[in-house]
């Protein structure tokens, strides 16, 4: 058995090597932004509760938009929608530059511009997550999918490190002048995939529209309207087993345990609040992830994926509960390294589970929806630890947290017997 990732998408696949390669230097520049934007809302308030309104100013626009924009994503070409979004994206991370080059960046003023660039995320997310299905071949999904959680883990690391020592030296900033350099990768990188229109499986191959020719027309079909195609995605997520324990399992984990928020207040009453250190958190989680990633081959002979994310999703609650109570900085990293080890593994599953389950005309749909819950679901744990930390302690914010994403993955075990024996449809035999 292969315990290396499979490479061959990147080795074959000219179009998917592009995106990767774009996605990993656009997606570290936007690291580099969230991580001044949580030390710069700290440094404005001094509060892990202000810290944790990100969170909810991230997640209202993900919640009102992600399902919408999802059906938006199935009804045109996703490749343009996502290069015309990526254009909006660079002119907000300008202005946030431009904002505390002035010293007008206030906490508010935060608060739109995360609001504002979650709300383009919704949109553009769950688009960008259909391109790997129509780039790889159904027997390569698991490898694809294990190299975008690299491209995920190597920006974990470098980005807030990088942005650490940016900081440190140039200000937030020059973290904030980073991220709009790094928007060249995304461009370069979607503009070389062929157009994206959504088809029917049921229709055959993909089929590019003819010169005036609507995507209805491609799938022979009227169109439906825009809430009835929200409606049907989310019924057809409702009766498909697999996606509604996927789901779960990995709110339970995001809104337990995954207390980000914390992180600048746990830094600062252990160890000084000197930024570099606040960098190497992050750095260490994405160090944990890594490994898992590079180390994924043997996910591709794994079948019962519903079972090993219930595992993956124990050890992340057990790897953060043990970072709330690490006496040193050494114990305190390798926590956070293998919560990002167990993180990558859900992920990749997860990930594995909703494409296998999903034909092509629903995963704009499908998308959406794993985004929400990804990303929804963190944003609210970060502003359910900073709420809970600041009227308790973050430590024990951190810990009741972690021991409760625990116990939550044992309960959706014993409550959803059809999730934990789900088997892959599809597993590459050694």
């Amino acid at each position: 058995m292969r315990l290396l990732t499979d490479v061959t998408p990147l080795r074959e696949i000219p179009a998917f090597r592009r995106l990767w390669l774009g996605t990993m230097l656009s997606r570290t520049g936007s690291a580099m932004t969230t991580f001044a934007i949580t030390l710069q809302a700290y440094n404005l308030t001094r509060s892990t509760a202000a810290v944790g309104g990100i969170g909810l100013a991230t997640f209202l626009p993900l919640l009102l938009i992600t399902l919408p924009g999802g059906t938006f994503a199935d009804r045109v070409d996703r490749r343009k929608l996502v290069l015309a979004i990526t254009c909006c994206q660079l002119t907000l991370s300008a202005a946030l530059f431009a904002l505390t080059a002035a010293g007008a960046a206030s906490l508010w003023a935060l608060y739109a511009v995360v609001a504002v660039s979650a709300g383009l995320s919704a949109v553009s997310a769950p688009a960008q997550q259909t391109f790997i299905p129509r780039l790889v071949p159904r027997s390569q999904l698991a490898a694809a999918m294990a190299l975008q959680r690299i491209v995920f883990q190597v920006v974990l690391i470098t980005g807030p490190a990088l942005a650490g020592v940016v900081a440190a030296t140039a200000g937030l900033r020059g973290c904030y002048l980073a991220d709009v350099a790094s928007f060249a990768g995304a461009l370069w990188g979607v503009s070389g995939l062929p157009v994206m229109p959504p088809v029917r499986e049921s229709t055959g191959p993909a089929t590019e529209p003819a010169a005036g020719e609507s995507d209805a027309a491609v799938t022979g079909k009227r169109m439906p309207s825009g809430l009835a195609q929200t409606l049907a995605g989310l019924a057809f997520i409702r009766r498909t087993p697999a996606l509604c324990g996927a789901f779960l399992a990995d709110v339970n984990a995001t809104f337990f345990a995954l207390p980000v928020s914390l992180f600048p207040a746990i830094n600062a009453e252990r160890f000084g609040g000197n930024p570099r250190t606040l960098g190497l958190f992050a750095t260490a989680i994405g160090v944990g992830g890594l490994v898992s990633a590079v180390f994924a081959g043997p996910l591709r002979h794994t079948a019962r994926h519903g079972l090993v994310m219930l595992a993956c999703v124990a050890v992340w609650g057990g790897a953060f509960a043990l970072f709330a109570v690490a006496p040193t900085l050494w114990l305190t990293l390798l926590a956070l390294a293998l919560a990002g080890l167990a993180d990558t593994f859900t992920v990749v599953i997860r990930g594995m589970i909703v494409q296998q389950s999903t034909p092509d005309e629903f995963r704009g749909r499908v998308n959406a929806a794993d985004f929400l819950v990804g990303a929804g679901g963190s944003e609210l744990g970060s502003l359910e630890a900073g709420v809970v930390g600041s009227l308790t302690t973050p430590v024990i914010s951190a810990l009741s947290g972690g021991l409760l994403a625990v116990a939550g993955a044992v309960a959706i075990g014993a409550a959803l017997p059809q999730f934990r024996r789900y088997r892959a449809t599809t597993v590459v035999k050694a």
